[in-house]
């Protein structure tokens, strides 16, 4: 009776140890995750990985199988990630001091690959954090502070994620998105970079000024040259018409100007050669 008793309970451990063995075998991937499968700390194969294109039901996920106590799972998010860079003061081409806050989506596409060389995904975000940073100093920092309230901040990012994407590669990511929330300038620098924007503005009002005032004057004294060029050929055509011309002139200035409003009186003798015109020929 013992030895039955004993033979039932070795029966009911081994059949509990056969099915602890096969659970641990057993292994369930949801859509949203992807796992690599380590056997004796190196990287055999990959369930669920990532392929673009490929609808829900048809990527790999569901049941799968491992060898307990031999392979390792390593779980890695399938989905969009992202991760913010710390404000940062960044100097733009027009020395103006700008405090940056940036973040950037991601995923995992080769995760193998994220195993071998971060081991996990806090890994790669800790290792991509300061690339970020650099990449974004030196391209923001070929701009003004203008051109990133334009179109042309666009451009700036649209570098920085091929940037910032060819060093994720190595790390089996790829950045999808590189987005400023926020570029500031510092406290009291706003004022400053308005003043000098309305100096640039005024001085250059001033020279097309200037410009416009020198072309005036050479219209000015070409008309004049030209002027004086049609009264000397008038003279020499007939110098009693050019006398007869700029005797009116005169009159007409002084006894019908309209700006007189008061009137005016001049004494002059019948024989002053100045009303010589009034006489005839």
């Amino acid at each position: 009776m013992l030895n039955v008793l004993r033979q039932s309970k070795m029966a009911l451990g081994g059949l509990i140890a056969a099915a602890l063995v096969l659970v641990s075998s057993v292994v369930i991937v949801p859509e949203t995750q992807q796992v690599v499968v380590v056997r004796l700390g190196e990287p055999v194969r990959k369930i669920n990985a990532f392929r673009p294109n490929v609808d829900f039901g048809q990527t790999g996920a569901g049941i799968s199988w491992r060898l307990p106590f031999i392979e390792q799972l390593v779980w890695v998010d399938k989905q969009l990630l992202s991760f913010p860079m710390e404000r940062q003061l960044v100097l733009s081409s027009d020395q103006l001091r700008l405090q940056v806050d940036a973040y950037a989506r991601f995923r995992i596409i080769d995760p193998v690959k994220m195993v071998k060389t971060a081991g996990s995904v806090e890994r790669v975000i800790s290792q991509l954090q300061p690339i970020m940073t650099s990449v974004l100093r030196q391209e923001l920092g070929k701009r003004t502070f203008q051109s990133l309230l334009t179109a042309e901040r666009g451009v700036a990012m649209t570098q920085i994620r091929k940037n910032l994407d060819q060093q994720a590669r190595a790390y089996g990511a790829q950045v999808i998105d590189v987005r400023i929330k926020r570029a500031d300038l510092p406290e009291g620098a706003l004022e400053s970079a308005f003043a000098r924007m309305q100096a640039a503005r005024e001085q250059e009002a001033t020279t097309i000024q200037a410009r416009g005032q020198m072309q005036a004057q050479l219209i000015t004294s070409d008309a004049e040259a030209k002027a004086a060029e049609i009264y000397a050929k008038s003279y020499g055509q007939d110098p009693a018409f050019y006398d007869f011309y700029r005797a009116m002139r005169s009159y007409e200035a002084t006894f019908a100007n309209p700006g007189n409003k008061g009137g005016s009186t001049i004494i002059l003798s019948p024989e002053n050669d100045y009303l010589r015109q009034f006489k005839g020929r």
